[in-house]
Order: C-alpha cells, then sequence, then structure tokens
C-alpha cells in the first residue's frame, strides 16, 4: 500500500515556471519509481517523466526533454517536477505515480497513483 499527494499546480503564464511535489508514504520508498503523468479534458493520460531509486536514472518524454526536470529526495519522500518555459499545451491535470517496473509505469498501468494537481498555462 502506497500513499501519494501532489501539490505545486496553479494558474500561470505562458513561459513561467512552476514545480510540482509528489509526497509518498506507506513502503520503503527506494523500492519503488516514481513517474508523472498529465492528462487534458477528453483526453487519455500521457506520460511526462520517471525517475528511480538513482538520480541517474531520469526518463523524459519528447515533449518535456529540455524544459522539466524531474528529482527525488529519499530522505523526505519525495519526488518533483520542476517545469519551465511553460506552454498552453502543457495545461492538464498532472499526476504521479509508483511501480517497482519500469514498463509497467511508462505505459500508465500502475498501481499506485495520487489525486492530481492542476496546471493552466494561459497564452
Amino acid at each position: 500500500q502506497v500513499q501519494l499527494v501532489e501539490s505545486g499546480g496553479g494558474l500561470v503564464q505562458a513561459g513561467a515556471s512552476l514545480r510540482l511535489s509528489c509526497a509518498a508514504s506507506g513502503r520503503t520508498f527506494t523500492d519503488y519509481l516514481i513517474g508523472w503523468f498529465r492528462q487534458a479534458p477528453g483526453k487519455e493520460r500521457e506520460f511526462v517523466a520517471a525517475i528511480g531509486w538513482s538520480a541517474f536514472t531520469t526518463i523524459y518524454t519528447d515533449s518535456a526533454k529540455g524544459r522539466f526536470t524531474i528529482s527525488r529526495d529519499n530522505a523526505e519522500n519525495t519526488v518533483y517536477l520542476q517545469m519551465n518555459s511553460l506552454k498552453p499545451e502543457d495545461t492538464a491535470v498532472y499526476y504521479c505515480a509508483a511501480d517497482p517496473s519500469i514498463t509497467k509505469l511508462r505505459h500508465g498501468v500502475s498501481d499506485y497513483w495520487g489525486q492530481g494537481t492542476q496546471v493552466t498555462v494561459s497564452s
């Protein structure tokens, strides 16, 4: 059993920055890969980024490369998503997910999900 709570979303203008947080509890944090997904109205959830137990292991979708940075603080059981140069197409509800399998995580079939935090980018 893993509990995940996201925070840090908001309404910003294009070009601004936000940092999202995902606080985890319930199991040994380093047993899990943590990923960020987003879902726009009428669309399916899509993968954004993921991080392993080591900060050297990170994966990004093409639209996030060069703008978003995923990191983790194991002492605080928290994963962050730093989002810079935000665009209107980044508008969505952002969710974090946990799974020991990178394959399951990247395909959006993880067993554990947070409730999401809204990110809105105006032009």
